[in-house]
């Protein structure tokens, strides 16, 4: 069964880090691009980051570009984000999910469940 898994959220203060694990199961990752999406309450859907199966194409959006960076270890079928300079304006469910593509083009066709990060002091 095919599944994505968000984890590594939590807790933190403004200017705090943290590093979300995207696991796959049921298929093999390396195959596909990922994404990172969040969605704060009230607000519309928000994409963050995409990296190709390589990992040598990614992109981000403005609200987290310099500080969010994206990564993947084929071998242990995981993506990250590394999360730096955390803001208040940053929390939200965070999720992965899975592109139809190898490279951060076109849709998306499995969202994994996602992971609660909040920012507060």
């Amino acid at each position: 069964q095919l599944q994505l898994v968000a984890s590594g959220g939590g807790s933190v203060q403004p200017g705090g880090s943290l590093r979300l694990s995207c696991a796959a199961s049921g298929f093999t990752l390396d195959y596909y691009a990922i994404g990172w999406f969040r969605q704060a309450p009230g607000k519309e859907r928000e994409g963050l980051s995409c990296i190709s199966t390589s990992g040598v194409s990614t992109n981000y959006a403005d609200s987290v570009k310099g500080r969010f960076t994206i990564s993947r270890d084929n071998a242990k079928n995981t993506v990250y984000l590394q999360m730096n300079s955390l803001k208040p304006e940053d929390t939200a469910v965070y999720y992965c999910a899975k592109r139809l593509a190898r490279l951060c083009v076109g849709g998306y066709d499995y969202w994994g469940q996602g992971t609660q990060v909040t920012v507060s002091s």
